[in-house]
This record gives structure tokens, sequence and C-alpha cells, in this order.
């Protein structure tokens, strides 16, 4: 095969869970030349990543409108058609993620196993060995349909001396050095249901503490800017504020380094797993089967509740989802583990 595309368009936990399938493809088609499609926020990642020969970026945003859609069509459809492609991986199986492996016209056209919005009348679906285990390797028996022989995933990704420098230096100026043990709280995730609560990170934090480890608190956005401050009021010892200071690979760095990270099921929860790093995950409306820190399926804490994994945004019983998982629990975990 000369050319292959890869639609995987968002979000980032998700982007990092397809990672091992360019590396997959790499192994197997060495001379090919593979093309990512992904939206902006997970560009910095795919951008990071030796396997990928070429990426292309979809605004979703800039098509909503009109408009937009008459401006934006054309150029991104034309981008898409310079190379005629041999085989397309859908691993989104979405209507938006369709409608781009439509436009590219590949002759082969796989997917995922659980394609939804009529994705799967655009890709054939790929029913494999892993339908109903993790979504790594869900992922990776679409990369096994292709031709692709898979003995373990590997996670690609290049972190340059330059954002190495940066994050060290990120660090140093919140006032920590990355020479000392530290641990890595992932405080935010995008569905209120997979956020711990902050209450519980600041026990964490001070427990941390008083175990000679820094404790350094990540994220994004202004929703993980508030737990943070209010993580902040609550502890003993403030941790060391990191949210909305580092780019992904920066934060890449950053959690390769650490003795251990701890959070929802979120992106760097999952980067962290990816790079090998410890993680505990703590979850309810998804389950760890599909979603845990991968290969690390004994790490991850799940709630007590008979109404789990309902992958469910927001509760629809008015529960604090995640609440129920102790800091005793948690810390239990942590010890074991270092």
């Amino acid at each position: 095969m000369k050319n292959i595309l890869v639609v995987k368009l968002s979000a980032i936990g998700d982007v990092i869970h397809a990672l091992p399938v360019s590396h997959a493809i790499k192994e197997n088609f060495p001379d090919a030349h593979l093309t990512w499609v992904v939206e902006p926020p997970a560009y910095g990642l795919l951008a990071a990543n030796p396997c990928i020969d070429e990426l292309l970026v979809f605004k979703k945003k800039e098509f909503r409108t009109m408009r937009g859609f008459l401006k934006n069509f054309a150029p991104f459809r034309r981008q898409l058609r310079e190379r005629r492609y041999d085989a397309s991986l859908d691993l989104q199986g979405l209507f938006k993620s369709a409608a781009v492996i439509r436009l590219a016209g590949a002759s082969l056209r796989l997917g995922t196993c659980n394609m939804r919005e009529l994705s799967d009348r655009v890709s054939r679906p790929v029913i494999g060995a892993n339908a109903h285990g993790h979504i790594v390797e869900r992922y990776l028996d679409v990369a096994r349909a292709l031709g692709c022989r898979v003995d373990k995933a590997v996670f690609p990704l290049e972190i340059s001396e330059r954002d190495a420098d940066i994050a060290c230096r990120v660090m140093a100026q919140a006032g920590a050095r990355m020479e000392n043990p530290y641990a890595v709280l992932a405080v935010g995730a995008n569905w209120p249901n997979k956020r711990w609560p902050a209450g519980y990170y600041a026990k964490l934090s001070d427990w941390l503490y008083g175990r000679g480890i820094v404790p350094v608190v990540i994220g994004g956005g202004a929703v993980d800017e508030g737990i943070a401050a209010e993580i902040a009021s609550l502890v003993e010892i403030p941790p060391v504020d990191l949210v909305g200071r580092t780019t992904l690979t920066q934060l890449a760095f950053l959690v390769k380094q650490s003795r251990i990270v701890i959070g929802g099921d979120t992106g760097p929860v999952h980067l962290a797993a990816g790079l090998g790093t410890r993680t505990v995950m703590v979850m309810g409306p998804t389950d760890a089967n599909r979603n845990g820190p991968y290969g690390q399926a004994g790490n991850a804490l799940e709630v007590d509740r008979p109404c789990r994994y309902c992958w469910k945004r927001t509760c629809p019983k008015g529960l604090d989802c995640l609440e129920n998982i102790s800091v005793q629990r948690v810390e239990e975990k942590i010890g074991s583990l270092l």
C-alpha cells in the first residue's frame, strides 16, 4: 500500500488510544505514506508522532455555519484529495468522520466495531477478537484487518529537548524541582461525572506532601482552574499548580518523569499509561475493561454503585458519581505501587 488515511479527530484521550495504530501501520508498511486527519486540540500530540507523514486539520467549528461551510469545504476537499488513498481507517465512527472518509474515496474503507450515526454505511466495521476489550485493542483490530501484525501496542511520541527544557522551567517557576519526587494530579475531565471531588484531591495532596512527594496539579481551561483554586483553598500546603501552563508534549514530559499520575478517565491519565508511567484512575460512568489505564487494569478504581457504566456525562440521579471512591482507597493503591 502506498497511501493510508487514518481519521481520528477527537477527543485527546481517544486520540491517545489510537496512537498505536500509526506505529502498527509503519511497522508493517514502512514505505506507505500515512496521513492522519485530526481536530486542532489534539494536533500537537500527533505532530510529535514520528510515524505520521502528514497531518490534515479538520476545523469543525468553521463548518458549523452555511457561510463557513461554503468557505472551507472546497479547500479541505482539495487538500484531502491531493493523494489517492489505498485504504482509510475510520477510528471515530461518527457522521463527521464518515464524511471525511467518503470524501477521501479510498477503495478499502475500514472502521471500528462500534460505529454510529450511519458511519457503518461508509466503512466496513471490523468485529475483531477484542470487540469487547480495551479500546486500544479495538483500534488495533482495525489495523490487523488492514494486514498489520501487532505483537504489542506502542505509543509513538517524540518529546523534543526544547519541550523538555520548557517543562522543567515551568515547574521551577511554579516552585518545584523536577529532580525531586512528584505526583501528577489530573483533576479535570470533560464529563462532570468523571471528576473526583476537589476536597478529596486536597486531602490526597496533603497526604503526598507528608510522604515526601510533591503534588502537581495539571489541567486546562476555566473549569480546571476553578478546581485547582478550590483544592488550594482546602490544603495545608498548596500543591504546585501547572493548570494551563503546558502544551501537550510538555505535559507528556511532565507525566513521564513523575512517580505516579492520579485522575479520572481523561486524556492526561491515558497519556501517562501509554508512556508507561504508573497511573491510578478513578472511574464511574465508564468501565475499566474498555477505558481503564492501558496495561494497568489493576490500577483502575471503580465506584461501588449499581448504576456505574451508565456512560452519562452528568448523573441523572443528581449524585456526585465518584464521591464513594474514598481518599483512603486511593492512598492505599498509591502506597502499593510506590
